[in-house]
């Protein structure tokens, strides 16, 4: 594996941070299961750096609930229970609702967005069954309207919730071997691009409302 960014140029103090945000990438196209063990030393191989920003990495990782450091046993990818996964449902769906009117209320911030473009790749992976290519874009499709939403801290809170929950999308996506959850998921997405399109709040609340209730519904009935 290679890193995806041209570390040799950059100065040592800004590995930390990249190489967090290549261990995020992994985690949200499931490289690592929950409960995978991380070694330092493989993962400070496969990125070609050493193995000093792979441990403030960690450290970063685990300050975002993405993985558990275990005393004299390692660190390890953290494995979300049914219980969590629908906590952080519940305050995930009050951020979108926040996100969702602000854009209803703005709908040119749409314009030039790519969100159509990610769509349609997202309905081919669907297609296809790619659990974890279609379950990549359909973060970024959320991540994306939290960043037109226009708050930052709105944002980085989001985008923490979406990370604990990637873990445990993973671990449900993992038992099914059905992809109508992808396809569904991906016209859910559509009808929401429709209605905040056309500025339609009421409507786009009651689309994301159903595409949150169902999903939450989906992964625990697959875990229970």
């Amino acid at each position: 594996m290679t890193f995806s960014r041209n570390l040799g140029v950059l100065k040592q103090n800004s590995l930390p941070s990249l190489v967090q945000d290549e261990l995020e990438l992994m985690f949200r196209k499931g490289k690592f299961t929950p409960g995978h063990p991380l070694r330092e030393a493989t993962l400070a191989t496969q990125l070609g750096v050493s193995r000093g920003p792979i441990r403030e990495a960690f450290r970063s990782l685990e300050e975002k609930g993405l993985v558990t450091v275990e005393k004299n046993r390692g660190v390890f990818v953290r494995v979300i229970t049914a219980q969590e996964a629908d906590d952080i449902f519940e305050v995930r769906t009050a951020l979108e609702k926040i996100i969702v009117s602000r854009i209803a209320k703005a709908p040119d911030c749409l314009h030039n967005s790519g969100l159509p473009q990610l769509l349609s790749k997202a309905t081919k992976l669907a297609a296809k069954a790619d659990f974890s290519a279609c379950h990549a874009l359909n973060i970024q499709f959320h991540e994306r309207l939290a960043e037109l939403a226009g708050n930052h801290t709105l944002l980085n809170t989001y985008r923490r919730l979406v990370n604990e929950l990637s873990l445990f999308r993973q671990q449900a996506h993992a038992r099914q071997a059905d992809a109508s959850s992808l396809k569904q998921s991906v016209e859910d997405h559509k009808a929401l691009l429709e209605a905040l399109s056309m500025g339609d709040q009421k409507k786009a609340l009651k689309v994301l409302k159903l595409h949150v209730d169902e999903s939450r519904k989906r992964l625990q009935h697959i875990l229970s």
